[in-house]
């Protein structure tokens, strides 16, 4: 258990009632859920390259990055509400963060444009609530949730909020996971770089016009259909519809 933390910038008091406990409760689940945590390390390798940047060109703090790891799990997922992606977006939220969701193309699945919408929702919550943390909480509890419980409750911070059992965990499981993915030889973690996942390389491709046979196309790009919907999973069928106007950087296995 480290002697002082801070999460977001702010601090955490580990003094306050039950902080320090709520953590270690988190540090022990998620140091001996053995599988987990390992993929968690190996997929990060590759991801947090392209999440970090982002964070930093929006202005949001880069332990957000673990957001993501306890969303998804840094896997392409769909929760049994129908969230999906990293950053788990509804259909109905998702266009409202700037997000296309079709027949042929959802973009909670591209990670750097979903990771965009995560900021902008981040931002959001930040201004209406005043701290990070807060801003974390209402990801899961959402903004009007985590507000009403903080003037209900006459408490200004989330350290001091009584919570559902789920976001009540959820802000100490990322801290948590922060710890282990930070600092994994101290926590039993042994990865060399060999046993992490590498970054995907390839060329960066426009297209502006439709495509009716992504098969066909994977092909004439010098890859294959598996490839190509593996690099690009917003893809999501097997040709791609474009509107007048539009276009969409699709990325080519190198």
């Amino acid at each position: 258990m480290p002697l002082e933390l801070s999460l977001f910038g702010e601090p955490v008091p580990l003094e306050s009632f039950g902080v320090r406990e709520a953590l270690d409760l988190e540090l022990v689940v998620n140091t001996y859920r053995h599988s987990s945590t390992i993929l968690y390390l190996k997929r990060s390798a590759r991801w947090f390259p392209v999440i970090e940047p982002i964070m930093e060109e929006e202005g949001v703090p880069e332990d957000f990055k673990y957001l993501a790891v306890i969303e998804s799990g840094l896997s392409q997922v769909v929760s049994p509400a129908g969230a999906s992606g990293f950053w788990q977006f509804m259909k109905r939220t998702a266009p409202e963060f700037g997000l296309e969701v079709s027949s042929t193309v959802d973009e909670r699945y591209d990670v750097e444009k979903s990771t965009r919408a995560a900021c902008a929702y981040l931002k959001e919550a930040h201004e209406k609530l005043g701290s990070w943390v807060l801003a974390a909480a209402s990801y899961n509890m959402g903004q009007t949730g985590v507000a009403h419980s903080l003037e209900s409750q006459h408490v200004a911070t989330y350290w001091d909020l009584h919570l559902n059992s789920e976001t009540a965990r959820y802000v100490y499981r990322l801290l948590a996971l922060r710890e282990v993915m930070e600092r994994p030889e101290a926590y039993g973690f042994h990865l060399s770089k060999a046993d992490v996942y590498a970054p995907l390389e390839g060329k960066v491709v426009n297209v502006s016009t439709n495509v009716p046979d992504l098969a066909a196309f994977a092909l004439e790009q010098g890859t294959t259909l598996r490839e190509l919907k593996a690099i690009n999973p917003w893809l999501r069928d097997d040709r791609l519809e474009v509107t007048v106007g539009k276009s969409y950087q699709m990325r080519i296995p190198a």
